[in-house]
């Protein structure tokens, strides 16, 4: 990449939630918004070359991106229920605070995370408007057709207009409700940085992360007290500690089992397991599935070594959210632990009992690759192997997943 093509790669990272929920405030239209937003950014791939990298790229794009939507505005004037939006484009009023924090990603989410929309759709749609993600990206991420995916967002923009949902933060009483529904599509958002499933994206984005942790913080300080929003911030804080490790310099994804710790971000371990460590000293109160899954983190985390892993208190935790979570994922996740405790025959025969729900997912193959690995089936092994790198979402799996498939004998 030139300098100014990274420029502009860097400032889609960066930027494309600010300027979204800027537009979003002005004009009150998600459409508006978005279109604008990527007109500014087709902008900045045609000017910035001859231009120069201006020195404050969110504003120009946002300047920008206000410019294109009061000139598509101005296109549809024509039409009465135009006029209204017409008026916003004169309208410098500063808008009145919306929320305890004024923070207009923050709005942006619980506006995309409303619980008239079906679960699928405020997935979707958080991820294309705060995570600027493609819909091919979000498509594969699910597991769902393109067509599919872009009519739900489609009628997630169409609902929220027609419904007139509010471009705000819930007022104090209504917040529990709502938070459940943010807090699984910030989670979705955290998962797709940490691995991101297309393969022609940086295989670990910072950038999503980061944003999801932000928001994250953000809630636990509407709600301090709430459970799950402090176990979920626990559980964004000690996986992103482990970021810097997760790719070699070749590139390749490098599993917990290889990983250098000395490279874990210590801070962010020791947040997180503040975190974990208050949440279990709240007598009287079953944890959920985030404070579960953050308190398997912290198992984690305390080793200094592979080989120092409780694996059986990992192994409990697990079976203490297969009651709040029976996902076929969960339970996958639950069998790793026990290759380790009871050995990988044992886990083998519980992943085979998943092959009918997980036939399509990447890890489900590889991990019975490794099972069968380890129980010396190197035939089986290889065409597990073969499996999961098709189905692999990125070229750090995919170089992972051919080294070792490469080791077999």
């Amino acid at each position: 990449m030139s300098d100014v093509e990274e420029a502009v790669t860097r400032a889609h990272h960066d930027e494309w939630a600010r300027v979204v929920a800027s537009l979003t405030r002005r004009f009150g239209d998600l459409d508006i918004a978005e279109e604008a937003a990527a007109e500014a950014f087709a902008t900045a791939v045609e000017r910035w070359p001859a231009d120069g990298v201006p020195p404050n790229p969110g504003a120009w794009l946002t300047t920008t991106a206000v410019r294109k939507a009061i000139d598509r505005i101005r296109r549809e004037n024509k039409r009465d229920d135009k006029h209204k939006e017409a008026q916003m484009v004169y309208d410098n009023t500063p808008p009145e605070p919306l929320g305890a924090i004024d923070d207009d990603r923050l709005r942006l989410i619980f506006t995309c995370c409303h619980p008239a929309l079906a679960m699928e759709a405020r997935v979707a749609l958080t991820l294309r408007m705060l995570g600027g993600l493609t819909v091919p990206e979000i498509a594969r991420a699910f597991l769902v057709r393109e067509t599919t995916l872009e009519q739900r967002i489609t009628r997630a923009k169409a609902k929220i207009k027609a419904a007139r949902i509010p471009y705000r933060v819930p007022a104090a009483e209504d917040l529990p409700a709502r938070v459940s529904g943010v807090l699984a599509v910030l989670y979705l958002v955290f998962n797709e940085g940490y691995l991101a499933t297309g393969p022609d994206t940086d295989p670990v984005r910072h950038d999503l992360t980061a944003e999801a942790i932000r928001l994250t913080r953000l809630i636990r300080a509407l709600l301090p007290e709430d459970g799950e929003v402090a176990g979920l911030l626990a559980l964004m804080l000690l996986t992103e500690a482990r970021r810097t490790a997760r790719v070699s310099a070749s590139g390749e994804l490098v599993t917990l089992d290889e990983q250098d710790r000395g490279a874990w971000d210590k801070a962010l371990i020791a947040e997180g397991h503040r975190l974990v460590r208050e949440r279990l000293a709240a007598a009287g109160v079953a944890p959920g599935r985030y404070q579960i899954l953050a308190a398997i983190n912290a198992v984690h985390t305390s080793a200094r070594d592979i080989r120092d892993t409780d694996w059986s208190q990992v192994v409990a935790l697990y079976d203490q959210l297969v009651h709040l979570d029976s996902s076929p994922i969960v339970a996958l996740n639950r069998a790793i632990a026990v290759a380790e405790l009871d050995g990988p025959e044992v886990a083998l025969a519980a992943v085979d009992r998943l092959e009918d729900k997980l036939a399509g997912y990447h890890a489900y193959h590889a991990t019975r690759a490794d099972l069968l690995r380890r129980l010396g089936q190197s035939q089986q092994s290889r065409a597990a192997y073969d499996k999961a790198i098709e189905l692999a979402g990125n070229t750090a799996q995919t170089a992972n997943l051919t080294r070792r498939r490469d080791q077999l004998r």
